[in-house]
């Protein structure tokens, strides 16, 4: 079913593993993410602002990170790093998010920077990317994604090769839980980091308690995800419109629908381009594509 699943393109690019890449090569002098995502024919939104970004910072002018905190916090940092004093434009809801505005932390430990804007890893994950040789036990799912990338980055560097592409392994694994639940009402699936909780919370899968205890940093993103899927739970069981702009929100609440046999009423259908393009495609597929 994974194969097949990014076979008929229905699962995107792995946006984390790629921002990561990009920066690497933004960092060192290397244009192959451009190139990369110039050849692309879907991307999300965030891939499409890392490309804009890439462009800008070899410029004078500002850049536009959009809505991505996590390229904005990876710049950021590298800017701060580098003492260039780059100027940042943000949207949405990036711009009423409290992100840590203090240069010094260029200078602190992973640990330190793990506490920054609610336990969130990108910090970490930036300090890593510029060249941290420190290593925590246990680290969270994304700083040991940036630890794989910078290792994966320099292996192929010294092969002379470029980077490797992924696929988002997360929204794939989503993307069989909810073909299973729909097919067979039932699913092994297990949340594995923060941003499995708004489909683990719609199907049951995860209290609000057990969210809050796992990832603090889930109150810090395109809304706070906590209260977010509560409010949207509630409305979507009286059968309202999903009004929410946050992505994983509403694919998660529209996937829950889907498996009650419920019509789907979203206010902001494009939500979804920020990390899986292809999401209405998948659903409307779902029930005859996927036997």
């Amino acid at each position: 079913m994974a194969h097949y699943l990014i076979k008929q393109r229905y699962i995107p690019l792995d946006k984390s593993w790629i921002i990561r890449m990009g920066v690497l090569d933004l960092l060192n002098g290397h244009e192959d993410t451009i190139q990369f995502i110039k050849q692309q024919e879907q991307l999300s939104d965030d891939l499409k602002v890392l490309y804009r970004a890439s462009l800008a910072w070899k410029s004078d002018g500002p850049i536009d990170v959009g809505e991505s905190g996590t390229l904005y916090r990876f710049l950021r940092f590298a800017s701060w790093k580098l003492g260039l004093d780059k100027e940042f434009i943000l949207h949405g809801s990036l711009k009423q998010r409290k992100i840590c505005d203090n240069p010094e932390i260029v200078n602190y430990s992973l640990d330190e920077l793990l506490k920054l804007d609610n336990g969130t890893s990108q910090w970490a994950s930036a300090s890593v990317l510029f060249g941290s040789k420190e290593r925590i036990p246990n680290p969270p799912y994304k700083l040991r994604l940036s630890y794989e990338a910078v290792s994966h980055w320099k292996e192929q560097r010294k092969k002379g090769q470029c980077w490797e592409p992924r696929y988002d392994e997360t929204i794939l694994r989503q993307a069989i839980a909810f073909l299973e639940l729909l097919k067979k009402g039932e699913t092994s699936f297990v949340p594995q980091q923060a941003e499995d909780y708004c489909f683990a919370r719609a199907f049951g899968l995860i209290t609000k308690e057990g969210g809050e205890s796992h990832w603090p940093s889930l109150r810090g993103h395109e809304s706070n995800r906590i209260t977010e899927m509560e409010r949207v739970l509630y409305d979507a069981g009286l059968g309202k419109e999903i009004d929410s702009t946050d992505h994983r929100v509403v694919q998660a609440i529209a996937m829950l629908q889907k498996v009650k046999g419920k019509d789907i009423k979203v206010k902001c259908p494009e939500a979804v381009k920020k990390s899986w393009p292809q999401f209405w495609n998948f659903l409307n597929d779902s029930l005859n594509n996927f036997n």
